[in-house]
């Protein structure tokens, strides 16, 4: 059985060699309380302290643009931790691994409807004397009154400073049980990150797939360097323009779409908001899962193909179109854009995608429309006839043609034109084929960047 909260305060409470400090800032002392609710409090706690005035926050860590933000937990954590080696290294640094556990958090307020959020980590020796390590997370706190969410992070924070002490060698079990001893739904973990002396050459971007894998969140993301980044801060008032696909392999379609998604999305922008536009390539657990699970290595070489174009990589387990408009909606204010085949436009219209909505396919069409989001679509060639489908000629289902002219003439979904027929043609299957026979015809197809990383997906896929 999992340990209980107070099991785990208790414990760590009563080993000798884990010592440290809390500071925590919004939401009050609540991660803190969980150690001194158990007994042997002295054996762990050197120090904890709340600085909640801005001007006394300042004083000690430093003034900062955002009070609830990376930037402010870094600067608690530098000047915590610092204090904590210089005051208690000498006298039993050779037996103690000493830690600082800060958080800086805007919980519910009087009167405030506002996002709920925080930032929470754990600066750590993995030994007593060593360099130190750098746990972060960033949570979102669902619940609606101020005492459910102070609860909720204390638990966590709390889960945080024992699974780096009980788990850290083991990434899905780490990320599980951040959210041990809480109900499904009170928060959100959309970030965890690893950092410092150990994980010189740990790759957070696993952690991205984690979070996403466990359920903790509904996406993620990594910029084209590999950094991971907070969604929300990361898309922050910018437009966002989403391409959907497998990357299994990353071809010069996908290129194109963005290309000609890019030109036709820009000119509906503002001058304030033109840019500033961010292009995004999802890949959805969907798309990863083969056979029994997730295979880490695959999921590697999609994202490092398209890293190596200079792409943003979301990965989401939003299978609905309208559950991924309602991400992106909720990290930006500023237009949104989703740029898809002619088969995932056709997908839309199936019933699957919307039988757990009482307003069945209507409702589905409303959520995804609801703030302005625009389809993009890209056309499609039949082989067999030679004919191009677009956006414009496409036949929807027979009792929704009318629903999708509405959409067209709205400019809901729009048509992206293509260039080349030539790109029409062939499709990962046939490019992993290619490979597999040794037709160098696959060469014009992928990009070259992403040869390599090409040929190992073929073989794993062979």
């Amino acid at each position: 059985m999992k340990p209980t909260s107070y099991d785990k305060a208790l414990e760590l409470n009563l080993d000798p060699k884990v010592y440290g400090t809390l500071a925590e800032i919004g939401a009050g002392q609540e991660t803190a309380n969980w150690f001194f609710r158990a007994s042997g409090t002295a054996g762990l706690v050197a120090k904890t302290i709340s600085a909640y005035d801005m001007t006394m926050s300042d004083e000690i860590y430093g003034k900062t643009g955002r009070y609830v933000s990376a930037e402010r937990l870094s600067a608690m954590l530098q000047h915590e931790y610092g204090i904590l080696l210089d005051r208690l290294a000498p006298k039993r640094g050779t037996d103690t691994t000493f830690f600082s556990f800060c958080n800086t958090v805007r919980a519910r307020g009087y009167r405030d409807s506002g996002e709920c959020h925080g930032w929470l980590g754990i600066r750590f020796q993995i030994k007593p004397g060593d360099p130190p390590s750098d746990i972060v997370i960033h949570i979102r706190l669902l619940d609606q009154r101020a005492i459910d969410q102070m609860e909720a992070l204390g638990i966590v924070g709390l889960n945080l400073i024992y699974a780096t002490f009980r788990h850290r060698g083991h990434l899905s079990e780490f990320a599980d049980s951040l959210t041990d001893n809480l109900n499904t739904g009170r928060v959100e973990i959309d970030l965890l990150k690893f950092s410092g002396h150990g994980y010189s050459f740990f790759d957070n971007r696993l952690c991205a797939l984690q979070l996403v894998q466990s359920g903790l969140t509904d996406a993620t993301m990594f910029l084209p360097n590999g950094e991971v980044v907070q969604p929300t801060e990361a898309l922050y008032h910018r437009p966002v323009l989403l391409l959907r696909g497998s990357f299994n392999p990353v071809m010069n379609i996908h290129l194109e779409m963005l290309k000609g998604a890019r030109q036709q999305f820009s000119r509906s922008l503002t001058s304030q908001e033109q840019g500033r536009e961010i292009e995004l390539c999802e890949i959805s657990m969907h798309n990863l899962l083969r056979g029994a699970g997730v295979d880490p290595v695959d999921f590697i070489d999609r994202a490092d193909a398209l890293q190596s174009l200079g792409k943003t990589v979301l990965v989401s387990r939003c299978a609905e179109f309208h559950r991924l408009a309602a991400f992106l909606n909720r990290c930006t204010d500023s237009p949104v854009g989703i740029i898809l085949s002619i088969g995932l436009l056709n997908e839309l219209f199936k019933a699957k995608w919307s039988e757990n909505l009482a307003g069945g396919l209507l409702e589905s069409f409303g959520r995804l429309f609801k703030k302005g989001v625009t389809l993009e679509v890209f056309p499609w060639k039949n082989r067999k006839t030679g004919e191009l489908v677009t956006a414009e000629n496409f036949h929807a289902p027979e009792n929704c043609k009318h629903l999708y002219q509405h959409f067209v003439e709205n400019g809901r979904i729009r048509a992206i034109p293509c260039e080349s027929d030539a790109l029409l043609a062939f499709t990962s299957r046939d490019v992993s084929r290619m490979i597999q026979q040794d037709n160098p015809q696959w060469r014009e197809l992928v990009p070259e960047k992403a040869w390599n990383i090409a040929k190992r997906q073929a073989k794993i896929s062979a």
